[in-house]
């Protein structure tokens, strides 16, 4: 019962200071770097699809064995991976907000995906594991800088 009265206040409190601390500048560098990252390292990602299908398998250690095969990697993983990036460049200009609430939809649906495979299939390998850190790492950056930019929005309303 206290642990319930405590927590939303603390949040408040830490999020009040956190912005105090930062002002619009810094939490705009660091809202466009953050989005760049991710929108990086999905594009790095794409053109070793596109480009080199096989590598991206063997990450996991999975050997493609025909053309439908090398079709589909390069189909989700590059053709999806870079419609992916632009819409994140683009929001990236227009629309910051946006673009922090799709990262944190994307970086937390993997690690989602992540989790359910541990529970259906068993424990993830170090490939696995290394990836579900990152992606929840990135969910909770996302979802950070999103709070941040949505507290100053209502500061400067009122």
């Amino acid at each position: 019962m206290v642990i319930t009265n405590i927590l939303p206040r603390l949040h408040s409190h830490v999020c009040t200071l956190n912005y105090q601390v930062m002002n619009e500048k810094t939490i705009t560098i660091l809202s466009k770097g953050f989005i760049l990252l991710s929108a990086f390292s999905l594009l790095s990602v794409s053109l070793m699809a596109f480009f080199a299908p096989q590598s991206v398998m063997d990450l996991v250690q999975v050997k493609l064995g025909n053309s439908d095969a090398f079709s589909s990697i390069r189909g989700v993983y590059g053709g999806v991976g870079l419609t992916i990036v632009i819409f994140l460049l683009q929001l990236l200009w227009t629309d910051i907000n946006k673009a922090l609430g799709f990262l944190s939809l994307l970086w937390g649906l993997y690690a989602l995906s992540r989790l359910i495979t541990i529970v259906v299939e068993g424990p993830l390998g170090s490939f696995g594991k290394q990836w579900l850190f990152i992606e929840l790492a990135f969910f909770i950056t996302a979802q950070f800088l999103l709070v941040l930019r949505k507290r100053k929005e209502k500061l400067v309303a009122s």
